[in-house]
């Protein structure tokens, strides 16, 4: 209890023990930003199906809700992945820059956002961490800067950096608690011997740190699942890509272990993955500080 309202002994709680999925990932020796590379073409259609669009609607009505308007505002979209949001953004008349280095992805999102023109959408294909904000003017630039389940949030420095690139508000996404992934809770017992136990995740670091430093925000916690139907070649790649994240053993006995599984339990050739769990979203606001509405 000592340190509970102790900034600098919270901002090295997070750094030090936070096991970001991007912290997991480099230690397993996968690039965060190309993890995603094997799944783009499924997750471009989950996010532009009836139910992925349904479920950004609901996001962006939120936002709208908390006083953000689109028309005409600038915002930065960090980790845009295919334009699950960035599309939307500009729908509703948004200047938009979008950041995101996975090739495959960003393929899709030039594609996506191919009826706007240069003067609506800018793409920067690199990850935002290697991105000098000073350098290329970003500071206090833009209107909303938007952060989706990105794993560029790793600790309370890159919190800042997304900070620093905002000048009315900052939407931030992250897991919250136990997450369920169906895949997962099948092969585990298989390579580790025991039950899938979710990691903890960041987001009660990142409330208690915006409270601290006397942020002024809006937060809401829902519960989310959705249901993929992947081949048994990218399903086992997102098995592995799991592993790789857990630091779980990730070598060629372990991929034929799962290959069999997969080909034994699934013989047409297609695994359904269910994925969810709790995610928190929070929005912090720069500038106008009283409650809205």
């Amino acid at each position: 209890m000592n340190h509970f309202y102790d900034e600098a002994a919270w901002e090295k709680e997070w750094k030090d023990h936070g096991d970001s999925v991007a912290n997991k990932l480099a230690g397993a020796g996968v690039d965060p930003s190309r993890s995603f590379d094997s799944k783009a073409k499924t997750f471009n259609e989950q996010s532009f199906n009836e139910e992925g669009r349904r479920r950004t609607a609901r996001i962006m009505n939120w936002l709208e809700v908390q006083g953000v308007a689109f028309d005409g505002a600038s915002v930065l979209d960090v980790g845009a992945a295919s334009g699950v949001f960035s599309v939307p953004f500009a729908e509703r008349g948004a200047i938009v820059t979008a950041v995101e280095s996975s090739p495959p992805l960003v393929e899709l999102l030039n594609a996506n956002l191919a009826g706007f023109g240069p003067d609506r959408v800018n793409i920067v294909a690199e990850p935002f961490e290697n991105v000098d904000v000073e350098a290329r003017g970003w500071s206090g630039k833009f209107d909303l800067v938007f952060v989706s389940m990105c794993p560029v949030i790793r600790d309370w420095e890159s919190v800042e950096k997304v900070l620093g690139c905002a000048s009315r508000f900052c939407y931030i996404s992250l897991p919250v608690g136990s997450a369920e992934h169906s895949l997962a809770s099948e092969i585990w017992p298989l390579i580790v011997g025991q039950p899938f136990k979710p990691a903890p995740t960041a987001m009660g670091y990142l409330l208690h740190l915006l409270y601290l430093k006397g942020y002024s925000y809006q937060s809401i916690v829902t519960q989310e699942t959705k249901t993929a139907e992947l081949s048994t070649e990218a399903a086992l790649q997102e098995a592995m890509n799991l592993l790789r994240g857990r630091g779980l053993p990730s070598d060629e006995q372990t991929r034929r272990t799962i290959q069999d599984y997969l080909e034994r339990t699934c013989p047409s050739g297609t695994v359904s993955v269910r994925q969810g769990g709790r995610f928190g979203k929070v929005l912090i606001r720069l500038q106008d500080l009283s409650m809205y509405g």
